[in-house]
């Protein structure tokens, strides 16, 4: 538990740090243009992850298995097989997290604001100094205009996903007879670590200069349409379970290049109203953080009622929670238009306040 517990910290700090260098190293019009690439790049590691590792896995577990037979194997040499596809496979994760930690060392950028930082001796603090800075970051943070709607609206929009990400990939391996698709874990890394990838990377990309010409307001409510509503797809496959392979890989197509194009657009909308200020780097991780506790929550339950539901019901309810999303997106205020300037009456309404 510590060892994961490491390694969640350190993946969340890498985080914060990466798009920290997306914010500061672009304008707002360059963030919407790109935001595409962005998610793209950001989420494929996950679909590269839960797709073509998981399929490489289970090749890897065919080849070490006397035979490549798993029905004909012990339990002894199932798990002995499991744990060296396993090893391998985290083998591989370690040396290219290595690799990239490298270039990324001689290839990221530095802004000139950084170079300025780096010029100024800061003077050593107290531990007292530093949570009473940590406590002024939160409180601005929590004080910030309209941010009960917005944190409402990053709660919501990713509520649906937080129970599918959990129980899609049981659905599709449960057998026929519990309501599942049978699928075994090489088809379902084909179809998420291959066509998954490509419609999600697609998708991605499509949208980053769909908010680029459209503007972020104008194409928030059809982007929480292309992220809520192809979930529809798994509910349909637990109706009809169908046996063709390219009817089950056509939905997962359809969901993920849905969700590539409809992720994009909370990820600007943290950036680009959520985030500005002074401390825009930690109040877009404060927001990163509640987007992925609206994951979180969800998904701690999906199992248990997934269990009780049965799929086909379940994916229905899924598609119930994905209805607050929607009408949060039509409250939400903006308050920054889409160069990054203080919208007129927020400036009229803030020149107010300080009077």
């Amino acid at each position: 538990m510590l060892f994961l517990a490491i390694v969640a910290f350190s993946g969340a700090t890498h985080d914060i740090a990466c798009d920290g260098v997306y914010m500061s190293e672009l304008s707002p019009s360059q963030q919407a243009r790109y935001i595409g690439w962005q998610g793209a790049f950001y989420n494929i590691a996950k679909i590269v992850a839960t797709g073509g590792l998981v399929y490489l896995a289970g090749r890897l577990i065919k080849h070490y298995l006397p035979g490549g037979d798993n029905a004909t194997a012990t339990a002894a040499e199932l798990f002995e097989a499991n744990r060296n596809a396993w090893l391998v496979i985290m083998l591989i994760l370690g040396a290219v997290m290595i690799l990239l930690g490298i270039y990324h060392i001689f290839i990221l950028p530095s802004s000139a604001k950084a170079a300025e930082a780096e010029k100024v001796v800061p003077a050593r603090r107290s531990a007292a100094e530093i949570m009473s800075e940590l406590w002024s970051v939160l409180r601005q943070f929590f004080t910030k205009k309209h941010i009960a709607i917005y944190i409402a609206f990053i709660l919501l929009y990713r509520f649906g996903e937080g129970f599918v990400v959990k129980v899609v990939p049981l659905f599709l391996k449960a057998s026929r007879e519990a309501g599942g698709m049978g699928l075994d874990t090489g088809q379902i890394g084909i179809y998420y670590g291959t066509y998954g990838a490509a419609a999600f990377v697609t998708g991605s990309l499509l949208a980053g200069y769909y908010i680029s010409s459209l503007g972020l307001k104008r194409a928030l409510f059809s982007l929480v349409c292309a992220f809520n509503i192809p979930f529809i797809v798994y509910a349909l496959l637990a109706w009809q379970q169908p046996e063709q392979g390219w009817i089950i890989a056509s939905g997962i197509i359809f969901e993920y290049f849905g969700y590539g194009f409809g992720f994009v657009g909370l990820t600007l909308f943290m950036m680009q109203q959520v985030a500005p200020g002074k401390h825009q780097m930690a109040h877009y991780a404060f927001a990163s953080g509640i987007m992925n506790l609206g994951v979180m929550i969800p998904g701690m339950m999906s199992g248990w009622l997934a269990d009780r539901l049965g799929y086909l019901t379940f994916f229905i309810v899924v598609m119930l929670c994905t209805i607050p999303a929607f009408i949060m997106c039509r409250l939400v205020p903006f308050r920054y238009d889409d160069k990054g300037k203080l919208i007129e009456a927020e400036e009229a309404a803030l020149t107010n306040d300080e009077g």
